[in-house]
């Protein structure tokens, strides 16, 4: 971009581009576990890394398909030649991903199986990974004509504060089923991770170390009793 534009202005713009590409890859790539895109600007060219679950099968058979989404960026945002580059990127752990996990919730009701069932796999799949609490919601058109909604709860949840933008990661999908519209919202705690690999490496202000008693010193002092005196 040449011509100069305000700051406010630049912002919206990089919102906009951040919004049109999630939701295309979101739609392209929603079977091979899309969990997110991140955005790096460099004065040489403008990265875009993909994170999915397979990525195997979002680069393709010997890297057709990932050129194919850079040529389809690049014309769409009017981007010059070679000045956008795709990367695809494997999620760490896939059960501590909200998109992930909204994504295969969403396959299983496609496919026929039942809500509940269907929630409370996710759920202890989620747990079996590692997460400090999970929060599943489902809500439409269940069971007959009427809508309802149905919260599936494990482990310990923050809905709050500061924290939750660290420790919270959430996700919502719609599925087009032959009765309606359903709607799901998926909810994961992270849980504090020192190094900052699986969870954020900010602990939460209100946890609680207790130490173990210090042993007591055999060389100190003793403090000195005297004698009682009878009055």
């Amino acid at each position: 971009m040449s011509a100069q534009i305000s700051k406010k202005r630049k912002f919206v713009a990089d919102g906009v581009f951040f919004a049109e590409l999630n939701e295309l890859l979101l739609r392209e790539l929603a079977e091979d576990g899309y969990s997110g895109v991140e955005v790096r600007v460099t004065p040489m060219r403008t990265e875009i890394i993909i994170r999915a679950t397979r990525t195997q099968n979002v680069l393709g058979e010997k890297g057709r398909r990932i050129r194919e989404l850079t040529s389809l960026v690049q014309k769409r945002f009017g981007f010059a030649d070679g000045s956008v580059e795709l990367y695809a990127e494997k999620v760490a752990n896939r059960g501590l991903c909200a998109i992930a996990q909204a994504e295969s919730l969403r396959y299983k009701l496609l496919g026929g199986l039942a809500v509940r069932r269907a929630c409370y796999g996710v759920l202890r799949f989620i747990m079996e990974n590692g997460a400090k609490g999970c929060e599943v919601v489902v809500s439409g058109k269940l069971r007959g004509q009427r809508g309802k909604a149905m919260k599936f709860k494990d482990g310990y949840m923050i809905s709050s504060g500061n924290p939750v933008r660290e420790y919270i990661e959430s996700a919502v999908r719609h599925v087009l089923l032959r009765q309606g519209c359903v709607g799901i919202k998926v909810k994961i705690m992270l849980e504090w991770d020192p190094k900052g690999r699986t969870g954020p490496k900010t602990p939460i202000p209100d946890m609680v170390t207790i130490h173990n008693p210090k042993d007591e010193d055999e060389s100190a002092a003793k403090p000195y009793v005297g004698k009682e005196i009878d009055m």
